[in-house]
Protein backbone atom coordinates (compact mmCIF):
# COMPACT_ATOMS: atom_id res chain seq x y z
CA UNK A 1 0.00 0.00 0.00
CA UNK A 2 2.98 2.24 0.42
CA UNK A 3 4.22 1.71 -2.68
CA UNK A 4 1.24 2.36 -4.28
CA UNK A 5 1.03 6.12 -2.25
CA UNK A 6 4.58 6.80 -3.39
CA UNK A 7 3.77 5.99 -6.84
CA UNK A 8 0.97 8.06 -6.59
CA UNK A 9 2.90 11.19 -5.36
CA UNK A 10 5.46 10.65 -7.88
CA UNK A 11 2.87 10.99 -11.00
CA UNK A 12 1.48 13.51 -9.25
CA UNK A 13 4.50 15.31 -8.98
CA UNK A 14 5.63 14.89 -12.41
CA UNK A 15 2.22 16.41 -13.71
CA UNK A 16 2.97 19.21 -11.68
CA UNK A 17 6.69 19.55 -13.01
CA UNK A 18 5.05 19.12 -16.41
CA UNK A 19 2.15 21.69 -16.31
CA UNK A 20 5.18 24.40 -14.75
CA UNK A 21 7.01 23.76 -17.43
CA UNK A 22 4.30 24.39 -19.27
CA UNK A 23 3.19 27.30 -18.45
CA UNK A 24 7.07 28.59 -18.20
CA UNK A 25 7.20 28.14 -21.90
CA UNK A 26 3.96 30.12 -22.85
CA UNK A 27 4.37 33.30 -20.10
CA UNK A 28 7.78 35.32 -21.26
CA UNK A 29 8.19 34.19 -25.03
CA UNK A 30 6.89 35.39 -27.78
CA UNK A 31 3.29 34.60 -29.00
CA UNK A 32 3.78 32.68 -32.24
CA UNK A 33 1.33 31.05 -35.37
CA UNK A 34 2.70 29.01 -37.41
CA UNK A 35 -0.54 28.08 -39.03
CA UNK A 36 -3.48 31.13 -39.82
CA UNK A 37 -6.34 31.11 -37.48
CA UNK A 38 -9.40 29.67 -38.46
CA UNK A 39 -9.03 30.53 -42.50
CA UNK A 40 -12.61 30.50 -43.38
CA UNK A 41 -13.03 33.49 -40.83
CA UNK A 42 -10.47 35.41 -42.86
CA UNK A 43 -11.85 34.35 -45.91
CA UNK A 44 -15.41 35.70 -44.47
CA UNK A 45 -13.51 38.88 -43.31
CA UNK A 46 -12.46 40.11 -46.67
CA UNK A 47 -15.27 39.09 -48.88
CA UNK A 48 -16.57 42.43 -49.89
CA UNK A 49 -12.57 43.06 -50.95
CA UNK A 50 -12.53 39.81 -52.51
CA UNK A 51 -15.57 40.57 -54.15
CA UNK A 52 -14.64 43.50 -55.75
CA UNK A 53 -11.18 42.75 -56.30
CA UNK A 54 -11.68 38.85 -57.95
CA UNK A 55 -14.44 40.31 -59.88
CA UNK A 56 -12.06 41.85 -61.78
CA UNK A 57 -9.21 39.58 -61.66
CA UNK A 58 -11.46 36.45 -62.48
CA UNK A 59 -12.30 38.22 -65.93
CA UNK A 60 -8.79 39.52 -66.25
CA UNK A 61 -7.48 36.08 -66.20
CA UNK A 62 -9.24 34.77 -68.91
CA UNK A 63 -7.73 36.87 -71.43
CA UNK A 64 -4.53 37.30 -73.19
CA UNK A 65 -1.20 38.84 -71.46
CA UNK A 66 -1.52 41.72 -73.85
CA UNK A 67 -0.11 45.97 -72.37
CA UNK A 68 -3.92 46.41 -71.48
CA UNK A 69 -3.76 43.06 -69.46
CA UNK A 70 -1.49 44.60 -67.31
CA UNK A 71 -2.83 48.31 -66.88
CA UNK A 72 -5.97 46.65 -66.17
CA UNK A 73 -4.20 44.69 -63.32
CA UNK A 74 -2.34 47.12 -61.57
CA UNK A 75 -5.87 49.09 -61.97
CA UNK A 76 -7.32 46.42 -60.21
CA UNK A 77 -4.95 46.21 -57.14
CA UNK A 78 -4.97 50.17 -56.91
CA UNK A 79 -9.07 49.71 -56.64
CA UNK A 80 -8.30 47.29 -53.93
CA UNK A 81 -6.24 50.16 -52.15
CA UNK A 82 -2.72 48.35 -52.41
CA UNK A 83 -1.51 52.00 -53.14
CA UNK A 84 -0.24 52.93 -56.60
CA UNK A 85 3.74 52.18 -55.45
CA UNK A 86 3.18 48.89 -54.06
CA UNK A 87 0.62 47.75 -57.08
CA UNK A 88 3.17 49.40 -59.84
CA UNK A 89 6.18 47.47 -58.81
CA UNK A 90 4.18 44.20 -58.29
CA UNK A 91 2.89 44.45 -61.63
CA UNK A 92 6.06 45.15 -62.97
CA UNK A 93 7.56 41.67 -60.93
CA UNK A 94 5.00 39.69 -62.58
CA UNK A 95 5.50 40.86 -65.76
CA UNK A 96 9.41 40.67 -65.68
CA UNK A 97 8.26 36.95 -65.11
CA UNK A 98 6.93 36.77 -68.46
CA UNK A 99 4.18 33.94 -67.27
CA UNK A 100 2.86 31.89 -70.14
CA UNK A 101 -0.39 32.76 -69.79
CA UNK A 102 -3.01 34.27 -67.59
CA UNK A 103 -3.11 31.24 -65.41
CA UNK A 104 0.43 31.81 -65.12
CA UNK A 105 0.41 35.15 -64.30
CA UNK A 106 -2.21 34.85 -61.67
CA UNK A 107 0.17 32.66 -59.64
CA UNK A 108 2.99 34.50 -59.83
CA UNK A 109 0.72 37.53 -58.96
CA UNK A 110 -0.27 35.80 -55.89
CA UNK A 111 3.83 35.19 -55.12
CA UNK A 112 4.34 38.71 -55.24
CA UNK A 113 1.98 40.10 -52.92
CA UNK A 114 2.71 36.97 -50.53
CA UNK A 115 6.35 38.30 -50.72
CA UNK A 116 5.75 41.55 -49.73
CA UNK A 117 4.74 40.31 -46.42
CA UNK A 118 8.52 37.93 -45.93
CA UNK A 119 11.02 38.38 -43.81
CA UNK A 120 9.03 40.02 -40.88
CA UNK A 121 8.27 38.79 -37.20
CA UNK A 122 4.75 38.41 -37.30
CA UNK A 123 5.14 37.34 -33.23
CA UNK A 124 3.79 39.53 -30.40
CA UNK A 125 6.73 40.21 -28.61
CA UNK A 126 5.73 39.06 -24.93
CA UNK A 127 9.13 38.69 -22.91
CA UNK A 128 8.80 40.83 -20.11
CA UNK A 129 6.62 39.56 -17.11
CA UNK A 130 4.50 41.40 -17.21
CA UNK A 131 5.23 42.67 -20.64
CA UNK A 132 3.75 46.24 -21.97
CA UNK A 133 1.42 46.42 -24.78
CA UNK A 134 0.49 50.25 -25.78
CA UNK A 135 -2.34 50.61 -27.77
CA UNK A 136 -2.54 53.78 -30.14
CA UNK A 137 -4.30 54.96 -32.83
CA UNK A 138 -7.25 58.04 -33.74
CA UNK A 139 -10.55 58.12 -32.64
CA UNK A 140 -13.02 55.84 -34.33
CA UNK A 141 -10.00 53.30 -35.89
CA UNK A 142 -11.57 50.53 -33.65
CA UNK A 143 -8.65 51.00 -31.01
CA UNK A 144 -10.67 49.95 -27.85
CA UNK A 145 -12.46 47.23 -28.80
CA UNK A 146 -9.22 45.43 -30.42
CA UNK A 147 -8.11 46.10 -27.03
CA UNK A 148 -10.58 43.85 -25.75
CA UNK A 149 -10.55 41.56 -28.34
CA UNK A 150 -6.69 41.01 -27.74
CA UNK A 151 -7.14 40.34 -24.28
CA UNK A 152 -9.50 37.83 -25.14
CA UNK A 153 -7.02 36.51 -27.49
CA UNK A 154 -3.98 36.27 -24.50
CA UNK A 155 -6.30 35.24 -21.90
CA UNK A 156 -7.24 32.49 -24.26
CA UNK A 157 -3.22 31.76 -25.25
CA UNK A 158 -2.65 31.22 -21.75
CA UNK A 159 -1.86 34.90 -20.39
CA UNK A 160 -3.27 36.81 -17.95
CA UNK A 161 -4.20 40.26 -19.01
CA UNK A 162 -4.72 43.32 -17.15
CA UNK A 163 -6.08 46.28 -18.85
CA UNK A 164 -5.22 50.33 -18.09
CA UNK A 165 -8.15 52.66 -19.16
CA UNK A 166 -4.96 55.76 -19.94
CA UNK A 167 -7.82 57.31 -22.57
CA UNK A 168 -8.61 59.86 -19.69
CA UNK A 169 -9.90 62.36 -22.09
CA UNK A 170 -12.48 61.04 -23.38
CA UNK A 171 -15.07 59.88 -20.34
CA UNK A 172 -17.06 57.15 -22.88
CA UNK A 173 -13.79 55.61 -23.94
CA UNK A 174 -13.24 54.56 -20.06
CA UNK A 175 -16.81 53.27 -19.86
CA UNK A 176 -16.51 51.65 -23.25
CA UNK A 177 -12.94 49.97 -21.75
CA UNK A 178 -14.73 49.20 -18.34
CA UNK A 179 -17.87 47.80 -20.22
CA UNK A 180 -15.99 45.29 -21.88
CA UNK A 181 -13.64 43.96 -18.95
CA UNK A 182 -16.63 42.94 -16.96
CA UNK A 183 -18.09 41.27 -20.27
CA UNK A 184 -14.46 39.20 -20.56
CA UNK A 185 -13.96 39.27 -16.49
CA UNK A 186 -10.89 40.84 -16.46
CA UNK A 187 -9.04 43.36 -14.08
CA UNK A 188 -8.83 47.00 -15.00
CA UNK A 189 -7.30 50.16 -13.44
CA UNK A 190 -8.76 53.33 -14.67
CA UNK A 191 -8.02 57.06 -13.85
CA UNK A 192 -10.75 60.12 -13.31
CA UNK A 193 -11.96 61.92 -15.77
CA UNK A 194 -8.80 64.42 -17.13
CA UNK A 195 -5.72 63.15 -15.17
CA UNK A 196 -2.65 62.22 -16.34
CA UNK A 197 -2.60 59.61 -18.49
CA UNK A 198 1.01 58.77 -17.95
CA UNK A 199 -0.08 58.34 -13.92
CA UNK A 200 -2.56 55.83 -14.79
CA UNK A 201 -0.20 53.98 -17.05
CA UNK A 202 1.67 53.56 -14.25
CA UNK A 203 -0.49 52.57 -11.67
CA UNK A 204 -2.16 49.76 -14.01
CA UNK A 205 2.20 48.44 -14.29
CA UNK A 206 1.78 48.38 -10.18
CA UNK A 207 -1.17 46.72 -10.22
CA UNK A 208 0.23 44.32 -12.93
CA UNK A 209 3.27 43.77 -11.25
CA UNK A 210 1.69 43.37 -7.57
CA UNK A 211 -0.84 40.79 -9.04
CA UNK A 212 1.08 38.53 -10.97
CA UNK A 213 -0.41 39.76 -14.57
CA UNK A 214 1.06 38.11 -18.14
CA UNK A 215 1.17 41.16 -19.94
CA UNK A 216 -0.67 44.76 -19.46
CA UNK A 217 -2.33 46.27 -22.07
CA UNK A 218 -2.87 49.97 -22.09
CA UNK A 219 -5.20 51.51 -23.86
CA UNK A 220 -4.52 55.38 -25.19
CA UNK A 221 -6.11 58.63 -26.09
CA UNK A 222 -7.53 59.13 -29.85
CA UNK A 223 -4.98 61.06 -31.77
CA UNK A 224 -4.98 62.84 -34.32
CA UNK A 225 -1.59 62.12 -35.99
CA UNK A 226 -0.91 65.84 -37.42
CA UNK A 227 -1.13 67.34 -34.04
CA UNK A 228 2.43 67.31 -32.38
CA UNK A 229 1.17 68.68 -29.07
CA UNK A 230 -1.14 65.34 -28.51
CA UNK A 231 1.71 63.14 -29.77
CA UNK A 232 4.25 64.77 -27.67
CA UNK A 233 1.94 63.14 -24.31
CA UNK A 234 1.86 59.83 -26.25
CA UNK A 235 5.54 59.98 -26.32
CA UNK A 236 5.46 60.83 -22.61
CA UNK A 237 3.06 58.34 -21.87
CA UNK A 238 5.27 55.43 -23.70
CA UNK A 239 8.79 56.82 -21.74
CA UNK A 240 7.21 56.44 -18.49
CA UNK A 241 6.33 52.71 -18.82
CA UNK A 242 9.55 52.12 -20.72
CA UNK A 243 11.38 53.73 -17.73
CA UNK A 244 9.54 51.99 -14.90
CA UNK A 245 9.04 48.06 -16.34
CA UNK A 246 12.28 48.56 -18.44
CA UNK A 247 10.96 47.85 -21.59
CA UNK A 248 7.55 48.11 -23.73
CA UNK A 249 7.18 45.35 -25.27
CA UNK A 250 4.98 46.20 -28.46
CA UNK A 251 3.23 49.81 -29.46
CA UNK A 252 0.60 48.36 -31.53
CA UNK A 253 -1.27 50.70 -34.05
CA UNK A 254 -4.77 49.98 -34.90
CA UNK A 255 -5.85 51.30 -38.13
CA UNK A 256 -9.15 51.46 -39.63
CA UNK A 257 -9.35 49.29 -42.83
CA UNK A 258 -11.60 51.37 -44.42
CA UNK A 259 -9.56 54.39 -44.07
CA UNK A 260 -7.65 53.99 -47.47
CA UNK A 261 -4.39 55.17 -47.79
CA UNK A 262 -4.83 57.95 -45.17
CA UNK A 263 -3.45 54.97 -42.96
CA UNK A 264 0.13 55.54 -44.36
CA UNK A 265 0.35 58.99 -42.87
CA UNK A 266 -1.15 58.01 -39.55
CA UNK A 267 1.21 54.92 -39.54
CA UNK A 268 4.36 57.44 -40.50
CA UNK A 269 3.29 59.99 -37.54
CA UNK A 270 3.02 57.26 -34.89
CA UNK A 271 6.10 55.51 -35.64
CA UNK A 272 8.10 58.72 -35.67
CA UNK A 273 6.18 59.59 -32.10
CA UNK A 274 6.09 56.49 -30.42
CA UNK A 275 8.37 53.67 -32.90
CA UNK A 276 5.33 51.65 -33.48
CA UNK A 277 6.18 47.80 -33.77
CA UNK A 278 3.25 46.30 -35.16
CA UNK A 279 -0.39 47.23 -36.76
CA UNK A 280 -3.65 45.69 -36.10
CA UNK A 281 -5.79 46.37 -39.11
CA UNK A 282 -9.38 46.49 -38.37
CA UNK A 283 -13.01 46.65 -39.53
CA UNK A 284 -11.54 44.63 -42.47
CA UNK A 285 -15.08 43.25 -42.79
CA UNK A 286 -16.54 46.42 -44.04
CA UNK A 287 -14.72 47.32 -46.86
CA UNK A 288 -13.92 47.04 -49.94
CA UNK A 289 -10.18 47.84 -50.25
CA UNK A 290 -8.41 45.01 -47.82
CA UNK A 291 -5.33 45.39 -49.65
CA UNK A 292 -4.00 48.61 -47.07
CA UNK A 293 -2.30 45.58 -45.73
CA UNK A 294 0.11 45.14 -48.63
CA UNK A 295 0.29 48.98 -49.05
CA UNK A 296 1.66 49.36 -45.49
CA UNK A 297 3.84 47.24 -46.00
CA UNK A 298 5.56 47.42 -48.79
CA UNK A 299 5.99 51.28 -47.75
CA UNK A 300 6.22 51.29 -44.30
CA UNK A 301 8.48 48.08 -43.77
CA UNK A 302 5.63 47.66 -40.48
CA UNK A 303 4.91 44.19 -39.71
CA UNK A 304 0.92 43.82 -39.84
CA UNK A 305 0.16 41.43 -36.95
CA UNK A 306 -3.26 41.04 -36.33
CA UNK A 307 -6.12 41.95 -38.14
CA UNK A 308 -9.85 42.40 -37.32
CA UNK A 309 -12.35 40.21 -39.72
CA UNK A 310 -15.99 40.67 -37.65
CA UNK A 311 -17.25 42.04 -34.44
CA UNK A 312 -17.65 38.72 -32.49
CA UNK A 313 -14.47 38.42 -29.36
CA UNK A 314 -12.88 35.83 -31.80
CA UNK A 315 -12.89 38.08 -34.71
CA UNK A 316 -9.21 39.33 -34.15
CA UNK A 317 -6.75 37.28 -35.69
CA UNK A 318 -3.31 36.63 -35.79
CA UNK A 319 -1.84 37.70 -39.54
CA UNK A 320 -1.17 34.85 -41.68
CA UNK A 321 0.43 36.07 -45.21
CA UNK A 322 -0.43 33.26 -47.64
CA UNK A 323 -4.09 33.01 -45.85
CA UNK A 324 -4.46 36.56 -46.24
CA UNK A 325 -3.46 36.65 -50.20
CA UNK A 326 -5.83 33.63 -50.80
CA UNK A 327 -8.80 35.38 -49.24
CA UNK A 328 -8.54 38.62 -51.18
CA UNK A 329 -7.83 36.31 -54.29
CA UNK A 330 -10.73 34.03 -53.94
CA UNK A 331 -10.44 31.04 -56.19
CA UNK A 332 -8.77 30.66 -59.15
Amino acid sequence: MLVGVVAAAALALLVLVFLLLRRRHRVGTDIRRDAPTIPSDIAEGLARTRRALGGRLSGLFLRSTDDTFWTEMEEVLVAADVGVAAATAIVERVRAITPDDAGSARRALRQELIDVFAGRDRSLILRSRPAVVVVVGVNGSGKTTTIAKLAALLEAEGLSPLLAAADTFRAAATEQLQAWAQRLSLDIVSGRPGGDPAAVAFDALQAAQARGKGVLIVDTAGRLHDKRNLMDELGKLVRVLGREAGTVDEVLLVLDGTTGQNGIAQARAFTQAVGVTGIAVSKLDGTARGGIAVAIEHELGIPVKLVGVGERVEDLLHFDAETFVDALLGEA
